[in-house]
């Protein structure tokens, strides 16, 4: 992975499979997996566990690297990310999984590759619309083959449409929200993943989630950043911590909205 251009080519790869598995595991599962319920209380599906073992499989394939998703016990992804510096997939089969059981076509297969535990190519991908992130470290972040972003971001906050998720953030801070939002208007849509890459895209300016494993946004955040946008933990620390930390999350569209968003969030989180 020396150089911009063979990242760009390994994301291109991934993009391929992650199309490719989709449509072998998942597309044929939609409308018709009933959900189950993991120890924690969170859903999962028969295609989520198909899903994760065809990539189980078929990663490594394109680079060296053990495969942490998210259908592993806290054990088995703790062990993996420590012993992952040199390579290592990060992979959520899912995700939007209540969305994917209840069938709105709004969930997404997420899958990155960390080096140095740091992503170096990523995939998001939707395989109900078809539409396919991507980006590589150093060479930009695209939709189906189309440069990020699709749209300029709002000029201010006061224009900007953010996506906030309400029921991960603190009761104040949904108050201050809910009375004086510093945006024009709100969206939460029930896929972290998709979300990120919703900024990047530029049809969100700014977001905001209380609560997102690495798999939630391993991917999502390079594509953003590839797209000139700007992300951060809402507490200040590093977004890349390991799988055992659930993070808040801000980001935004441009660094000028990111500057302006987390000066209106200090102090009320």
């Amino acid at each position: 992975m020396s150089s911009a251009a063979s990242r760009l080519t390994q994301a291109q790869a991934l993009e391929s499979l992650v199309r490719n598995i989709a449509r072998d595991e998942i597309l044929p599962r939609y409308l018709k997996s009933a959900r189950n319920r993991k120890s924690d209380g969170s859903l999962f599906t028969e295609a989520d566990l198909a899903s994760q073992a065809r990539f189980t499989d078929a990663l490594p394939t394109l680079m060296p690297g053990a495969v942490l998703g998210e259908e592993m016990n806290a054990a088995e992804q703790a062990r993996l990310w420590a012993e992952g510096r040199d390579g290592l997939w990060c992979i959520d089969p899912i995700d939007g999984t209540t969305n994917f059981a209840n069938g709105i076509p709004f969930f997404a297969v997420s899958i990155a590759y960390l080096v140095g535990h740091q992503p170096q190519f990523g995939v998001v991908y939707n395989p109900v619309t078809d539409e396919a992130f991507y980006a590589a470290r150093g060479a930009g972040a695209f939709l189906n083959g189309s440069a990020l972003p699709l749209r300029a971001a709002a000029p201010s906050m006061g224009d900007a449409v953010a996506g906030v998720d309400f029921k991960r953030i603190s009761n104040r801070l949904a108050d201050e929200l809910a009375v004086r939002p510093p945006y024009y208007s709100q969206r939460n849509f029930g896929s972290s993943a998709l979300e990120w890459c919703f900024v990047a895209a530029g049809r969100l300016d700014v977001y905001l989630h209380g609560g997102q494993m690495l798999w939630d946004y391993a991917a999502g955040a390079l594509i953003l950043a590839e797209a000139g946008g700007a992300a951060a933990a809402l507490d200040g620390g590093t977004l890349m911590a390991g799988p055992a930390v659930k993070r808040g999350v801000i980001a935004a569209a441009t660094p000028s909205l990111f500057a302006d968003w987390s000066a209106w969030l200090k102090g009320r989180s």
